[in-house]
């Protein structure tokens, strides 16, 4: 096993590559110190180029190439996953079964095994054996129907709430169990992690509010969905944008405050808790931001308990003080990204904690001969000349 840091550092992960949740949630464990052995298939992880510097999902993971339509394919894959403690697949139900290298062939050979198993609709169910992507799945939980303007259509979130929110941090979670209670028992166990059942997970506190009163399944009328005039998004008068979030008393105090400087929070503005005059308070809200630029504002509400923030771009993020202060994004062989989170202090007192240094992004099959040696494969030589694996 390679020499690793971090809190997973002494676990070994087969990771069968995929798209989207699977490889995210492989570079979670793998930005955590856990070795991960990508394994791709002939011609690239997805079947295409395995040239791509910037598949950040990658990093830090060490990249074999395995063909699985190779009649000595499977067993590459079984002997590695038999000397690893957890593996991750994402194919649709029953493919990684034909493929000889199912849940139960990767237990017989290793009993203590946590097989993780990323799908969309998950294991069974009526649509288990369907095709889908983030959108459908965040659709029929009903989180996607809570995203939204009044009046308006559900808006889609990129696919950071299913493949990402919803999938890939609920398998990392649920492996990470896992290995933890293989480690005490001895045995392992598999994990259904779907898409739809992590992004119902989400809901959790809005279910309950929903229960209590305090939620409706109306969009965009509610607390935290831009119904509230006081979390909501205010355009400038540079056309950038303002978020504000000021939720509690104190902190809404501060933010008219600001916002209404210098002279001073108008006598007659709308009671915030009386929601029939929530419109002339967004109007009244939306015509003062209006008068200045992002930066101006900026300027005025940073580093205050005002609960306002600008709305940067992906581009601008990472020059942001605040951000670049932290290092929250880093650039690793000229491909800028989000530095490994969270970060892990020594456990001192005073000890500024600190996140790994996120891992370089090598091409599909750079390491398959040395992890055979390393994993002690006697006939390495005799498989890469079969074709069975191929080296980068």
């Amino acid at each position: 096993m390679t020499e690793t840091s971090g809190p997973l550092a002494g676990v070994r992960v087969v990771e069968l590559a995929g798209i989207g949740p699977g490889p995210f949630c492989g570079m979670l464990l793998a930005d955590l110190g856990a070795e991960v052995i990508q394994v791709d298939r002939p011609g690239g992880a997805r079947g295409g180029s395995g040239a791509n510097k910037a598949d950040v999902t990658s990093r830090g993971k060490r990249r074999v190439v395995v063909d699985l339509k190779h009649p000595r394919g499977a067993e590459v894959v079984l002997r590695l996953a038999a000397a690893s403690d957890a593996l991750i697949e994402g194919y649709r139900p029953g493919v990684a079964e034909r493929l000889g290298v199912g849940p139960a062939d990767c237990l017989a050979r290793n009993p203590a095994l946590v097989y993780g198993r990323m799908t969309g609709w998950g294991q069974d169910g009526p649509l288990a054996a369907s095709a889908g992507h983030d959108i459908g799945y965040i659709a029929l939980t009903g989180a996607l129907h809570a995203i939204g303007r009044a009046g308006g259509p559900p808006q889609v979130p990129v696919n950071y709430l299913g493949d990402f929110g919803g999938g890939s941090m609920f398998l990392a979670l649920g492996l990470v169990a896992g290995v933890l209670s293989a480690r005490s028992t001895g045995r392992g166990r598999v994990v259904d992690a779907a898409i739809v059942d992590g992004a119902a997970m989400l809901q959790a506190m809005t279910y309950g509010m929903l229960s209590a009163g305090g939620w409706t399944d109306e969009r965009g009328v509610n607390l935290l969905d831009s119904g509230a005039p006081y979390y909501d998004v205010y355009a400038t008068a540079d056309g950038r944008h303002m978020a504000v979030g000021a939720l509690e008393p104190q902190f809404y105090a501060v933010f008219t405050g600001l916002l209404f400087a210098p002279e001073g929070v108008p006598a007659d503005l709308p009671d915030r808790g009386d929601r029939t005059r929530w419109p002339e308070l967004r109007r009244r809200f939306a015509a003062r931001f209006a008068e200045r630029s992002q930066e101006e504002w900026t300027k005025a509400f940073s580093g205050t308990d005002a609960c306002v923030a600008p709305v940067r771009t992906m581009t601008e993020a990472p020059a942001d003080p605040h951000l670049a202060a932290r290092a929250t994004y880093v650039t690793v062989d000229g491909v800028l990204q989000p530095a490994p989170a969270p970060r892990f202090g020594d456990g001192t007192p005073g000890t500024p904690a600190g996140a790994l240094p996120p891992g370089k992004i090598a091409r599909s099959g750079a390491h398959t001969r040395e992890v055979l040696a390393d994993l002690g494969f006697p006939d390495a030589d005799d498989l890469l000349a079969s074709g069975a694996v191929q080296q980068g």
